[in-house]
């Protein structure tokens, strides 16, 4: 299989199908100068997965959140196991091309990965807590920029922003929820809010920016859950 254009401001989103924190993702990296890219609208079938896979090596960077790992409310009650299925393609490619994908794990409870999935041992988790400014902070800590570098309050007024025109934007694509393919393209196309919020100094839209850094690929990082679950027990 022929390797695939790297889009170097292209992040792929395993969202965790949780309006607020799938809104907030949208949002935060927007604002910080990326491109989110999603599995919405890639049909079923066998040639689903590799589309999906295709779509993540297309991508410079990918954010796998596997904080609604859970039990579904509806008969059969089953987890979805699409996140670390996602995450676990991430892994295998970053692993053959390091210098073409970079890939971050988020969760809500830090001790939670421990358990879930305890392959990973040793990759620092970035941990939001379940909330959109924990999604906002973490943003910012996984991508460390030189410049266009917005603050959390400022992320926090787009994301409030992009709330009140969620009904609007609903409405418009004849849409129910907001995980489907048009309103997902419509929702990565408010990136202009930034400006109706109050147009920080930093803020450009992601189609005028480049990334500039990211912090070290969560799968290497020196800090350990397993480490910090120690010592929080001690």
């Amino acid at each position: 299989m022929p390797k695939p254009r790297v889009q170097n401001d292209a992040v792929f989103l395993n969202d965790p199908q949780f309006e607020k924190l799938y809104l907030a993702y949208i949002v935060g990296l927007t604002i910080l100068g990326f491109v989110p890219r999603a599995t919405l609208g890639i049909p079923g079938g066998a040639r689903r997965l590799e589309r999906i896979y295709e779509l993540i090596r297309s991508c410079r960077y990918s954010i796998h959140d596997l904080s609604r790992v859970q039990l579904d409310r509806k008969a059969p009650r089953v987890p979805r196991f699409n996140m670390p299925f996602e995450l676990g393609l991430a892994v295998a490619w970053t692993t053959e091309n390091p210098s073409r994908h970079t890939w971050f794990a988020c969760e809500e409870d830090q001790y939670r990965p421990l358990k879930s999935i305890s392959d990973l041992n040793g990759t620092d988790f970035h941990v939001h807590k379940g909330t959109v400014v924990g999604v906002m902070r973490e943003l910012c800590n996984v991508f460390v920029r030189k410049h266009n570098r917005p603050t959390v309050p400022f992320m926090m007024k787009v994301y409030r922003q992009l709330r009140l025109r969620l009904p609007q934007i609903l409405l418009e694509a004849g849409a129910a929820a907001v995980f489907e393919a048009r309103v997902f393209d419509d929702l990565c196309a408010t990136r202009n809010l930034g400006h109706h919020a109050g147009n920080q100094k930093h803020f450009r839209p992601s189609h005028q920016s480049q990334p500039c850094c990211a912090t070290a690929r969560s799968g290497s990082t020196s800090l350990s859950i397993m480490s910090r679950g120690r010592k929080k027990r001690s």
